[in-house]
Formats: structure tokens, C-alpha cells, sequence
């Protein structure tokens, strides 16, 4: 289905059934599991929601969130927050390469995680001079301030990306 300017959420019905698992009606149709993903999170933020099948495969493009009822904009949010799920990197405590996949080792504003980047060219965007995005291959977002990091974290850093 293609984008639905204006869409206001009329012919769209999403509920939890079972319990964690989004599911769609749209119209005549059923979508046992759904996912939610912004097409363009940073040139339009809390625009142009995409929602995806199990499959990957987009179902529909919401242009504007906002419109679609409270319940909806609820459901969607708390599948977006998982979604999107963000961890500040405050150190980073190793780094190893193998074969253009990488290991990292870092403390977080969550924790202490471990986890696997595959291709930094796709998976590490710089969104400010120093500011690093990297995305590991679970889908998981790490925010690296690198401007806010020590000098040993920076220096693995440098090396890596």
C-alpha cells in the first residue's frame, strides 16, 4: 500500500494480540506482526512513519503520526522506544576487528555492553563533527559524544573508525 497523505487513522486498527505482539487491520486486511520504523528520523523527525510487516516489507506510510488516535500513537511510541532504543557510549573499552566486522567493549549511560558492528561505512554515521552514531547488527543504537570522552577512548576511537 502506498503512502496515505492525511491518513487519520480511520481504517487503521492496531491492538496487541498476544500480549507484546503489534498486529495491524487495515481495511479488509490482517498483519499478524507489525513493525514500526521512521523513514526519515533525521531530515523529519516524528514524520513519515513507516509500518513493516514480520517480512520487512512496508505495509503503509503514516505522513504524520499526530494524526492517528491517542491509543495509536501510544502503541506505536512504546514499539518505537523499543525500536530506537539509544545508549550513550561514556567509555570505550576495547575494540576488535576481524574481518570488517567489530567487537566493541564499552560502558554506557545503561551499563557496561558488549556488542558486534558489522561494516562501519553503513553502521557508524556521523551526525556532528563529534558526535558518532553506531548501530550494531541486533539493530541497537549507541550515541559515542566523542568531544565528552577520555583520552584512551578516543584513541581506540580513532584507530577503529
Amino acid at each position: 500500500m502506498s503512502a496515505m497523505e492525511g491518513h487519520n487513522g480511520e481504517r487503521l486498527r492496531l491492538f496487541y494480540a498476544p500480549v507484546g505482539r503489534l498486529r495491524l487491520t487495515l481495511e479488509e486486511r490482517s498483519y499478524t506482526q507489525v513493525v514500526p520504523a521512521w523513514a526519515a528520523p533525521l531530515s523529519h523527525p516524528g514524520r513519515f512513519l513507516s509500518l513493516l510487516d514480520g517480512k520487512g516489507k512496508e505495509i503503509l506510510m503514516i505522513d504524520d503520526p499526530a494524526t492517528l488516535s491517542p491509543d495509536q500513537r501510544q502503541m506505536l511510541e512504546e514499539e518505537l522506544h523499543r525500536r530506537y532504543l539509544t545508549s550513550t557510549v561514556t567509555r570505550i573499552l576495547s575494540v576488535r576487528s576481524e574481518f570488517g566486522t567489530g567487537y566493541w567493549s564499552v560502558e554506557t549511560d545503561r551499563g557496561p555492553r558488549d556488542f558486534v558492528t558489522q561494516s562501519l561505512q553503513e553502521n557508524a554515521n556521523w551526525l556532528a563533527p563529534e558526535r558518532l552514531l553506531l548501530t550494531d547488527v541486533d539493530g541497537n543504537r549507541y550515541d559515542v559524544p566523542v568531544d565528552r570522552l577520555d583520552p584512551e577512548s578516543r584513541a581506540i576511537l580513532e584507530r577503529t573508525v
